[in-house]
């Protein structure tokens, strides 16, 4: 008999996946092929989306961009779709309302400003010693966005400097409450009665001076980032604040955070905007001038902030008692706990939360145009109302979406980024 046995010697090359079972065809066989009612609905729904795409690209394809009218996009035998001139022509005001166009400068600068003093914050590579310009960027914003003297938003710091010292001074001799107390008291004498004489003689020995821009020449997507960004810089610390007094042991404290935040969450946002803008001003001495702008940026805080104590509330209601109960057993007190065991904690598990309440925040900026204040939305509606675009009307909200979408589609991104760098496990 002969033997035709064999023993291999080498190994095999490793030889390429079968045709079907890597890449992008096993992705479509898993996720859209993956059986008949999955295959039918796949391909009406492919259909489906190529005739809209086809039919939109066909529409938003045109060479319009230079044409400075309706009239002239009718004219035009080239344009069968979109008018997009509406877009070159009125950027200017879309972005800057009426502000005036040769101090446009300092809005721009302000806002690349901006990007840096929020780096540090979000982002712990940067060097930590960077957090005090972002300290000192709402004075410095402020001054460049709105004008006049230098020494005004000098002075109002000046005003925090005061409360910082004597609390520091205070603090180990009289305890936390009384430094605390004696510093908000001297801060709010100083910012009363002291702060705009001196301004006032400082500048006339040093005059440093911009344009005065009034508030009601601000608009376009300069408005609604100014109160999109203020509101939720604002609104995170005071909104933790009532969170924590919401579940304070102080029979007073927890009346007063679950009463305001239970009547701000119970009002629509629209409501508190007419009081800012009309009803305010009767609760005012007489001869009083309280920025409209400004109102709306309080009224705006002030809402998102009863919003996010919930939120927060929800992060530390989440949390074990076993994390309480450990604080407790390493001997820390109170504020201690909170600030280096409990709330960072729940500040990790409400960041979903939070990100969603600044990004629904930010897109409500669009609501103060109901009270006369010059946003995207009520330029697009003075915009369609002139002779040479009247008619206009997806060209400016789409790109209006646009404008939104890319702020919040940052804030999303930047919220998974986050939750991917502080995931733990379990």
């Amino acid at each position: 008999m002969t033997d035709h046995s064999f023993v291999r010697t080498e190994m095999l090359p490793e030889q390429p996946a079968p045709l079907g079972e890597t890449g992008i065809l096993l992705w479509l066989k898993t996720n859209m092929f993956s059986g008949i009612a999955n295959s039918i609905a796949s391909v009406v729904t492919i259909v489906i989306i190529y005739i809209l795409a086809k039919e939109i690209i066909l529409w938003g394809y045109q060479p319009s961009w230079g044409l400075g009218s309706v009239r002239a996009c009718f004219d035009d035998p080239n344009v069968t779709g979109a008018c997009w001139g509406v877009i070159p022509e009125r950027f200017n005001q879309l972005m800057y309302g009426f502000y005036p166009k040769d101090e446009q400068w300092r809005i721009n600068l302000s806002f690349f400003l901006m990007v840096a003093a929020i780096a540090p914050v979000l982002f712990n590579k940067i060097p930590r010693k960077a957090i005090y310009f972002s300290l000192l960027y709402p004075f410095i914003a402020f001054w460049l966005i709105w004008g006049d003297s230098i020494w005004g938003p000098i002075a109002a710091l000046a005003g925090f400097a005061i409360a910082y010292g004597a609390i520091r001074v205070l603090n180990p001799v009289a305890g936390a409450i009384v430094g605390i107390t004696t510093g908000v008291l001297l801060a709010l004498v100083w910012w009363l009665f002291a702060a705009v004489p001196a301004s006032v003689i400082v500048n006339g020995v040093i005059p440093i001076e911009l344009e005065v821009v009034q508030s009601r020449n601000i608009g376009g997507l300069t408005l609604s980032v100014i109160i999109g960004i203020s509101g939720i810089a604002l609104s995170f610390p005071i909104g933790v604040i009532l969170a924590l007094g919401r579940q304070s042991d102080m029979f007073i404290v927890k009346v007063l955070c679950v009463g305001f935040i239970e009547f701000i969450r119970g009002v629509p946002l629209i409501t508190l905007l007419f009081v800012a803008s009309i009803l305010l001003n009767y609760f005012l001495p007489p001869g009083t001038s309280f920025d409209l702008l400004l109102r709306v940026v309080i009224v705006v805080t002030l809402f998102s902030a009863a919003y996010l104590a919930e939120v927060v509330r929800g992060g530390l209601a989440a949390l074990p008692t076993g994390q309480y109960e450990a604080a407790d057993a390493l001997g820390l007190d109170y504020w201690k706990s909170m600030r280096l065991i409990i709330m960072p904690q729940a500040l990790k598990i409400s960041i979903p939360g939070i990100v969603s309440n600044f990004i629904g925040l930010f897109k409500d900026t669009t609501l103060v145009s109901i009270i006369g204040l010059l946003d995207p939305v009520g330029l697009i509606n003075a915009i369609r109302g002139t002779a040479e675009w009247k008619g206009i009307l997806w060209e400016l909200y789409i790109f209006l979406a646009l404008m939104f979408w890319i702020f919040t589609f940052a804030m999303s991104r930047y919220s998974m980024y986050l939750e991917r760098k502080l995931k733990t496990g379990h």
